[in-house]
């Protein structure tokens, strides 16, 4: 569970900090979390059990990577034909 923060900077820091989040390729909330985290030093342990992502990748036999394309054309069909109603 997160929590929600406000903080202020003086428009010079934002501006830096702005800009280094967008240099890094990231928002400007993940580069304070990063930097929070970083003061503060690591963790004592892992945030979550590892094998909660086990599995995550699973589709229960899905067949939606071979048919894709087909599953696309036809939901773009399917909007096309709505909006002409």
């Amino acid at each position: 569970m997160t929590t929600r923060l406000q903080v202020s900077f003086e428009p010079e820091e934002h501006r830096r900090a702005k800009r280094r989040a967008a240099e890094l390729g990231i928002s400007l909330a993940e580069f304070v979390r990063r930097a929070v985290d970083d003061a503060l030093g690591a963790p004592a342990g892992p945030k979550a059990d590892i094998s909660e992502i086990f599995g995550i990748a699973d589709s229960g036999g899905s067949d939606v990577a071979n048919r894709k394309d087909e599953y696309l054309a036809e939901a773009i069909q399917a909007h096309l034909e709505q909006r002409r109603r």
